[in-house]
């Protein structure tokens, strides 16, 4: 969808037009949900917070502006809702071994002793995520996970395209350190 489709569709709701902002919300609920699932490791929690996120985007689509794409407005309040609960709740534990989004899956020629190292290495990657400051966290999900472009993470955390670089930069070098240190 292009950025004239979507303002296409906002106008089309600031007119009365409810049906707009259900294609608005088809288009992305998949995709917000697993920004928010990245970040929110309880899949009930992160349903929550994705309604929470367009009931948000509802009640201010009227003051969209524009100056970013819809994706990105929403994806800024994902993330911000889902490091509000973070904070909240304090949640310091390691990623859940349901979310396969991060394993690496394996395959029918894979014997045993191989299946379990992946999903050693898969555990050790999960909890070296988990162990990164939040803002690090955020731009390496937002960055690895989701292959956003510097310049569309800068105007969802509202930082320099430069700071990105470096929160990325060290969230990948202690990513590797811990795992240089925990594998034998």
């Amino acid at each position: 969808m292009t950025h004239d489709d979507e303002l296409m569709l906002v106008e089309r709701f600031h007119a009365g037009d409810e049906q707009a902002f259900n294609i608005l919300t088809l288009r992305y609920q998949e995709k917000i949900y697993w920004v928010v699932r990245r970040l929110i490791t309880d899949h009930d929690e992160a349903d929550d917070i994705v309604q929470d996120v367009f009931i948000r985007a509802y009640h201010s689509l009227k003051s969209f502006k524009g100056e970013s794409s819809v994706y990105t407005w929403l994806y800024r309040i994902a993330v911000n809702l889902s490091l509000n609960e973070l904070r909240r709740k304090k949640i310091r534990k390691t990623f859940s071994l349901e979310d396969s989004s991060y394993e690496q899956h394996s395959t029918d020629d894979d014997t045993p002793e191989e299946a379990m190292e992946r999903s050693e290495r898969s555990i050790m990657i999960k909890t070296a995520i988990e162990r990164l400051p939040e803002k690090q966290k955020q731009v390496f999900v937002l960055r690895y996970y989701e292959e956003m472009p510097y310049e569309e993470i800068a105007k969802i955390v509202k930082t320099s395209v430069g700071g990105l670089k470096a929160n990325y930069f060290h969230a990948v070098k202690k990513i590797g350190e811990y795992l240089k240190h925990e594998m034998p």
